[in-house]
């Protein structure tokens, strides 16, 4: 994994250092206090891998203009106030090992800067004169919206099935990682091909990458996640892994699972038997079995585009969503 990882970096550094700068250059608000809260989110260390994408993906399609690197950065800043707004909704208490925002600078406070970066987000989109790329970042921000009231009106519902947990992420995450895709291949005036085929790529990568977070969340600690191991499921979000091993274990083992999860304060030790039912019922490899089939279909997706090194990158983040740790 730290190879592949290693590579990847290698391969995209001039990007992610374009990436950044323009990060900081296009966020412009009117108040310092803005860029300060803003800033506690986007500067923390985030991978910068929808931006990165649009970069690759346009690329890829033959653009050769000027608005990618500006662009771009709508989608960092789309991810950065679903964050924000997310974490508040969640109660949660780390975001990439550091305190969230509102509990530093208030709930109103941090939820009018997650407003502020969806504008900023569409202000860029409309940039490129393009409507169909609008439409997109428009239509990201519903889904989103969407895809979150869902996940909370079922807030430690032990009945969730795995058809609206898959709505949810394909809501949550995917679109967004689409969205991205679908994009690029508009700002490139890529024809309708590679639009769908880009799409396609950026869905499967989005329900893969948001699967391979939930299984992290049951093997990974604390040091490495940036957030409490355990904290989904303490929100009251119940991912596919909890999910696949209720629906496949025996009575009494599926009470028990219940018990832990029903109860936000479960200990260590209850954590931890909750990961064992997990595994010995098949709710992590489940999980990983699925994850690795949207990997399969994001990669089949690039088989319309020619070889080349940019196909080989993103072949290569495709296989990195399985094998991270965090």
């Amino acid at each position: 994994m730290n190879d592949l990882k290693t590579r990847i970096l290698g391969l995209v550094a001039d990007d992610l250092v374009a990436i950044e700068a323009a990060l900081a250059e296009n966020l412009n608000p009117h108040l310092d206090l803005v860029r300060e809260v803003a800033g506690h989110i986007l500067f923390s260390g985030g991978k910068r891998l929808r931006p990165l994408l649009l970069l690759l993906v346009t690329r890829m399609c033959g653009y050769r203009g000027e608005d990618d690197t500006p662009f771009s950065i709508s989608f960092e800043y789309l991810h950065a106030a679903t964050l924000l707004h997310d974490d508040l909704i969640d109660g949660a208490e780390l975001r990439r090992g550091r305190p969230v925002a509102h509990s530093i600078y208030g709930n109103a406070t941090t939820v009018l800067v997650g407003d502020f970066l969806l504008a900023r987000a569409l202000s860029l989109a409309a940039r490129t004169g393009k409507i169909e790329i609008i439409e997109v970042v428009a239509g990201i921000t519903e889904n989103m919206s969407q895809g979150e009231i869902h996940q909370l009106s079922r807030k430690g519902d032990i009945t969730l099935t795995e058809e609206e947990y898959r709505e949810v992420i394909h809501r949550k995450t995917a679109v967004l990682f689409e969205g991205t895709c679908r994009a690029a291949a508009y700002l490139a005036d890529a024809p309708e091909s590679q639009v769908e085929a880009m799409a396609a790529y950026g869905v499967n990568l989005g329900l893969a990458f948001q699967m391979a977070d939930d299984l992290i969340d049951y093997t990974s600690d604390t040091a490495v996640l940036g957030k409490k191991a355990g904290a989904d499921l303490r929100e009251g979000k119940l991912t596919l892994p909890v999910i696949a091993a209720l629906a496949a274990a025996p009575e009494h083992a599926r009470r028990r699972m219940q018990a832990i999860i029903l109860n936000p304060d479960f200990s260590p030790d209850d954590f931890e038997v909750l990961k064992t039912d997990l595994n010995h019922h098949g709710g992590l490899a489940y999980t990983r079995q699925c994850a690795e089939e949207h990997v399969r279909r994001a990669k089949a997706a690039l088989e319309v585009f020619a070889p080349s090194s940019t196909t080989d990158i993103l072949r290569d983040i495709a296989d990195y969503t399985l094998s991270r740790k965090a």
